[in-house]
């Protein structure tokens, strides 16, 4: 991989020489790319010398506590004066994960308003403008991977130790579904073997994130498979929708339906899957493909989401029915696309 031009690396060095109170903002509901990145970034501010602060819209999933530097991330909708008077003294803030400012929920108007510049760092298409430099490209894996070029094309990458290795590892591996998607690319293993001759126990990672459930976890996946789990084979498509009220039954906790979408894509025929979680304020939808058929497309277009061509998500402000039926409506359209993997 060919470092990243002059043209970029340039502001981001001075960015990075010049901040003293860096902010490291992710997006609402961060996954293990997002806290990964993000950490993986704070810890080698940390090493330059500066004095960062990691900043999450809303909690994340227990089985990512375990990560290095999870006591230092504040959780605005916990600690709201603490994070907006951050906001307010950082100089620089750098955006990870998210390529446009909404994916911040509530914070949104804060990060716009803010006086600091703003670097993103992003490996999703199409990013907003309301950075001040922006680094951002589909063809990694992951943010966690784009910010060890970033590193490396800084010329920093001999400050890459076992704790930043750990938290850009996760990222990596969180992020292509333990490298089943997203990951096609020779970079990503290349990256991934430096990570693990820096030291990192890449099966205990995959331990603490994959088999670090609930027992309530394992129970609502069971009742999702068995009971809310539908199937058409006529467009290769099955979805699992689960309401307010299950959730309360089997003591959902943050995370608790991570992974859930991927389970009937190994149903025999099935290119395409979904999940519909039913919250306060609207329906949480995760999608997934196999083959070229675009999840982040029909995300876009019709569910007010994006992300990759497999792997991508949406919400929706109807009810969880209505959500449901419009799913089902617009499966006909996409039938041949479908069936021909396109």
């Amino acid at each position: 991989m060919k470092p990243i031009s002059e043209d970029i690396i340039s502001p981001l060095q001075h960015f990075i020489k010049e901040t003293q109170h860096p902010l490291i903002l992710i997006h609402y509901n961060p996954d293990g790319d997002a806290i990964g990145s993000a950490l993986g970034f704070y810890h080698y501010l940390v090493k330059k010398g500066k004095n960062p602060i990691v900043v999450s819209p809303n909690d994340y999933p227990k089985f990512l506590h375990w990560l290095p530097g999870n006591d230092k991330v504040l959780v605005y909708k916990r600690q709201s004066g603490t994070v907006l008077n951050a906001l307010k003294q950082a100089d620089v803030i750098f955006v990870l994960d998210f390529n446009d400012a909404d994916r911040v929920n509530d914070l949104e108007k804060y990060l716009k308003n803010a006086k600091a510049s703003k670097v993103l760092i992003d490996h999703h298409p199409e990013p907003g403008n309301f950075a001040d430099l922006v680094i951002s490209d589909v063809i990694y894996s992951s943010t966690a991977e784009l910010v060890y070029h970033v590193l490396e094309s800084l010329g920093d990458d001999h400050l890459i130790d076992k704790t930043i290795a750990e938290c850009l590892y996760t990222g990596i591996m969180t992020d292509t579904g333990s490298f089943n998607y997203n990951s096609s690319q020779p970079y990503t293993y290349y990256v991934v073997s430096k990570l693990i001759g820096l030291g990192i126990n890449k099966d205990q990672i995959y331990w603490n994130i994959y088999d670090n459930y609930s027992a309530e976890r394992m129970r609502l996946l069971g009742y999702c498979l068995y009971k809310k789990m539908e199937v058409f084979p006529e467009y290769h498509t099955a979805f699992i929708s689960i309401t307010k009220e299950e959730l309360k039954t089997f003591n959902f906790a943050p995370g608790d339906s991570e992974g859930f979408v991927n389970y009937p894509l190994s149903i025999k025929g099935i290119r395409f899957s979904a999940i519909f979680v039913e919250n306060d304020k609207h329906v949480k939808i995760s999608f997934r493909s196999k083959g070229a058929f675009p999840t982040h497309k029909f995300a876009e277009k019709h569910f007010n989401g994006g992300g990759h061509k497999n792997a991508s998500g949406g919400n929706s402000f109807e009810s969880l029915e209505k959500t449901l039926q419009k799913f089902l409506d617009l499966l006909p359209q996409y039938k041949t696309a479908l069936k021909n993997g396109l």
